[in-house]
């Protein structure tokens, strides 16, 4: 039986992190892996503290003192936990299609390219589903962006998607992870290219993309 794509992300990372050990470093300065994995710990474990990843304020400061206090507990143990999931709400079917994968591919990539791992050569199965997740709501991915157009495309193929309305308007060109590595917010390593109006292209190129 094949696993589903966000399980093999999952695990592929688990074993980079066991490989790397607790001290590597990451693309999220100053974090390390062992940072990395109590951050996967506590999204999906911590139910208090998880919606702090995402909203600011208070509740950020609450889920950032979390996560270093789990930073804290044994790496294996970390890793291991991490490797045991899905938990509960994160086995449901869209959440693993979409936010999960979303996830564990774009956190496996901090770490595979912090370390000098080159990108990768994805099977089409996965190339096809982070397609799918690029196109699904690249309006909030590129919500930053101001007073001009972009489109995404899929290098090699006719699949384009209009992120955000409005002229001049830039394209953005690669394959679907280093589409959605740009979108995270990982523009340093994303293999793209940025094509169309200069003026659209300065404004995508100045933008602070991710969550």
């Amino acid at each position: 039986m094949i696993a589903p794509i966000d399980a093999r992300e999952r695990e592929q990372l688990c074993d980079l992190l066991v490989e790397l050990g607790p001290d590597a470093p990451t693309l999220l300065e100053p974090w390390t892996t062992r940072d990395l994995a109590a951050h996967l710990v506590l999204r999906e474990h911590d139910s208090l503290a998880a919606p702090g990843l995402v909203l600011g304020g208070r509740w950020h400061r609450f889920a950032e003192r979390r996560t270093t206090t789990l930073a804290e507990r044994d790496f294996a143990a970390l890793v291991n936990q991490v490797r045991s999931g899905p938990p509960g709400v994160f086995r449901i079917g869209w959440v693993r299609r979409f936010p999960n994968l979303n996830e564990f591919f774009v956190h496996h990539e901090d770490v595979r390219r912090a370390n000098g791992r080159t990108p990768r050569n994805n099977p089409p199965d996965l190339d096809a589903a982070l397609w799918r997740n690029v196109a699904l709501a690249p309006w909030f991915l590129s919500r930053r962006l101001r007073g001009v157009g972009l489109e995404l495309e899929w290098a090699g193929t006719s699949k384009r998607v209009r992120a955000r309305r409005g002229e001049p308007t830039a394209r953005l060109v690669g394959p679907p992870g280093e589409l959605l590595l740009y979108l995270f917010g990982r523009r340093a390593v994303a293999q793209v290219e940025i094509a169309g109006d200069p003026a659209a292209i300065a404004a995508v190129r100045k933008t602070s993309f991710g969550m």
